[in-house]
């Protein structure tokens, strides 16, 4: 098949239905995080208490992960799909009329158990669509929720907060579920759940990993709150965390066939092992800076939570002018060299910000951001049309999932490192210095991501 060949209009039809389903939760935490300060004062409770608000959301998120893939197997993917849009949207409205802190974290799980179902289902969906073809291009096309999301969800949220009840930052995903419920409901093609020969569930695994995962997200949460990993609230439970992982690990190795919850034996092909490394990675080299850009501007420059969000778009912009071609790219020449030339540009763009002070000019800080998102979008990209190159059809639910846990498990490792660089920089520092430290430490960071893209296939895979 040609190269630049146009994607089927099937696929991109059911990309489009998917994607909009997928907009409801990528928007939804970048509003609730804008939202916590408000929720705290009118549930009249701490702060603390408030922030299991979030943390009940991605713990609920992260132990549902690595169920997909028999989920999307036993029941079908299009089945898994819609329950996950009706337990987001139940959760929505949940939340919504919430009457305490107490009610809205356990509302929040029921959020997170949709949203974790949701994003690996998409990704196997359209994998197993496009029967490893084109698959640059049909990357370029499915983050775009991913490069939308923080650029409107701050300034959604911003806007519900200033001007109505919080109880709108949750009623604001009903309508986006019910669209993509009639969507998929009437544009999905039916698939066929494997009732014939149905793979038993790995109840042993799934109880092994899913704590585990809990468990050390947990853990990394604790940090940026008590300022570093010394504390027993953050050493318990990664202790107990990387117990059960090691556990699930010395079980699935010896599991044979596929019968484990997720199959470890495809960090045997060295694209998906080079391509799991890197999304844990991206935590620290490449998407750790995304939590010190909005503090950035609020505490150094002075900026409210809409006008931080509105300075940070260029960002999306330079994602969103470079996903085309991008794709493009990615099917011609492979994924390595334009992981590389995408961690170059990331970090051409943190550059400014390192050296930046409270009266550096705000058209230098934007053209920044242009190329850092440009690179960000190039690697992640390039990096997720990696993960699925060589893998057989039965292969792609596990991929999904472990995809993931590595970017779920990497985005809280990189936010919890440098959440201590920060608050350790402001304990000795003025705040546009400790900044300045914090974003040189990013860049630091960004160069292990360069040893492990070298294992990345040099040229676009042929099949």
């Amino acid at each position: 098949m040609p190269r630049t060949e146009r994607l089927d209009p099937a696929l991109l039809k059911l990309a489009g239905i998917l994607i909009v389903g997928a907009m409801a939760p990528l928007l939804d935490s970048t509003i609730v995080n804008v939202a916590l300060g408000t929720l705290g004062r009118d549930l009249h409770t701490s702060l603390a208490a408030v922030q299991w608000v979030v943390t009940a959301y991605l713990l609920a998120l992260a132990m549902t992960i690595p169920a997909t893939g028999w989920l999307a197997g036993r029941f079908g993917a299009k089945r898994m799909w819609l329950l996950s849009l009706a337990l987001f949207l139940a959760g929505s409205v949940l939340c919504g009329v919430a009457w305490d802190a107490g009610s809205l974290i356990f509302f929040r799980v029921v959020q997170g158990i949709g949203g974790g179902l949701m994003l690996p289902i998409l990704q196997t969906l359209l994998m197993q669509a496009a029967g490893g073809r084109q698959i640059g291009r049909l990357m370029s096309t499915i983050t775009i929720p991913a490069l939308v999301g923080p650029i409107l969800g701050p300034v959604i949220g911003g806007l519900i907060v200033g001007g109505s009840s919080w109880r709108w930052i949750f009623y604001v995903n009903v309508p986006v579920c019910l669209v993509a419920l009639a969507l998929a409901w009437r544009g999905l093609p039916d698939d066929t759940p494997n009732d014939e020969r149905p793979q038993p569930l790995d109840l042993p695994g799934l109880l092994l990993l899913s704590p585990a995962l809990a468990a050390i997200i947990y853990g990394l949460s604790r940090v940026g709150a008590l300022g570093g990993f010394g504390h027993a609230a953050v050493v318990v439970p990664l202790a107990a965390g990387l117990a059960l992982l090691t556990a699930f690990t010395v079980r699935a190795l010896r599991t044979t066939g596929t019968g484990s919850i997720v199959d470890l034996r495809l960090f045997r092909v060295r694209s998906f092992a080079a391509s799991s490394a890197l999304l844990f990675l991206s935590g620290l080299s490449m998407f750790g800076a995304m939590l010190l850009l909005p503090l950035y501007y609020q505490q150094v420059r002075g900026q409210g939570v809409v006008a931080a969000g509105l300075l940070l778009a260029p960002q999306g912009l330079g994602s969103l002018l470079t996903r085309r071609p991008l794709g493009t790219i990615i099917d011609r020449v492979g994924a390595r060299p334009v992981v590389l030339a995408g961690t170059v540009l990331t970090a051409l763009g943190t550059v400014a910000y390192a050296e930046a002070g409270p009266h550096t000019g705000e058209l230098l800080l934007a053209l920044s951001l242009v190329v850092r998102g440009a690179g960000l979008s190039g690697a992640t990209i390039a990096v997720m049309a990696a993960a699925y190159e060589g893998l057989d059809r039965a292969d792609i639910p596990h991929a999904s999932s472990t995809t993931r846990i590595m970017q779920q498990v990497g985005g809280s490792f990189g936010a919890a490192v440098l959440a201590v660089i920060l608050q350790r920089g402001l304990a000795g520092h003025s705040e546009a210095a400790a900044f300045d430290q914090a974003f040189w430490w990013s860049l630091g960071f960004t160069a292990l991501a360069v040893p492990v893209a070298l294992l990345l296939p040099a040229r676009a895979s042929r099949t």
